[in-house]
């Protein structure tokens, strides 16, 4: 989606049930089921790496965790990872990509078309509040790691993909009057940093996540964004 245009409400809403359909359509649901193991290999091999992998990356981060120590965690030896994946770069670009894809495709099921603005945001902070309270160790490799020094073009695409969905939102709301003018990027990333701090402050110990203050939350991000009542 350009930067430069606004568009309409009802071009928004269309091209969020073209990806929504796109998503239902797909087969494969990462998170949901087994990751499928190339060549016809054993998946619960493959599941084991990619599980490992994901633990040690949060612990220690992508530089400071060695292959041998994912094969380790595993139970595998060295050289089954090497078998499905050809370098450290590569698994984790995968890992990312799963997740990466499983997040949006809770988004774009969840995200209730046609409804408007205020229920929308709401639908989003649900699935992504759901998500991290769910999956705390893949929310943190996700959103607490900079990953951009080995990501491939695929897993950028894939990031990229989620942040047009995001600025998409605002700009339609903003075309509607509904969220105040400005770059609808700056607003996302503001919204979704404070959400990001949310969940860093309940997991040190500084914040219970009620469901009484998680949509505290929630309205208070909104309001950050809501345009002011017309006179």
């Amino acid at each position: 989606m350009d930067k430069g245009v606004t568009p309409s409400r009802e071009a928004v809403n269309e091209q969020y049930r073209v990806v929504d359909k796109s998503a239902k359509s797909t087969e494969y649901s990462f998170g949901m089921t087994q990751p499928s193991a190339p060549h016809g290999d054993k998946p619960e091999k493959y599941a084991a790496i990619l599980d490992a992998a994901l633990a040690l990356f949060v612990q220690r981060g992508f530089d400071a965790t060695a292959v041998p120590e994912i094969a380790r965690a595993a139970g595998v030896a060295a050289g089954t990872i090497y078998h499905y994946f050809p370098s450290k770069v590569a698994l984790v670009n995968v890992l990312y990509r799963r997740w990466k894809e499983h997040v949006s495709r809770l988004i774009y099921a969840a995200f209730p078309v046609g409804t408007p603005p205020r229920a929308q945001f709401a639908a989003i902070w649900r699935v992504m509040a759901t998500f991290a309270q769910d999956e705390p160790a893949a929310f943190a490799f996700l959103e607490l790691h900079h990953h951009r020094a080995y990501l491939d073009p695929e897993s950028l695409r894939a990031d990229t993909g989620m942040h047009d969905f995001g600025a998409g939102f605002i700009r339609a709301a903003q075309a509607d009057g509904i969220i105040k003018p400005g770059d609808p990027y700056l607003f996302m990333e503001l919204v979704f940093g404070a959400f990001i701090r949310m969940m860093r402050a309940c997991w040190e110990g500084r914040l219970e996540l009620s469901p009484a203050t998680l949509a505290l939350a929630e309205r208070a991000c909104w309001d950050a964004l809501a345009a002011p009542p017309s006179a």
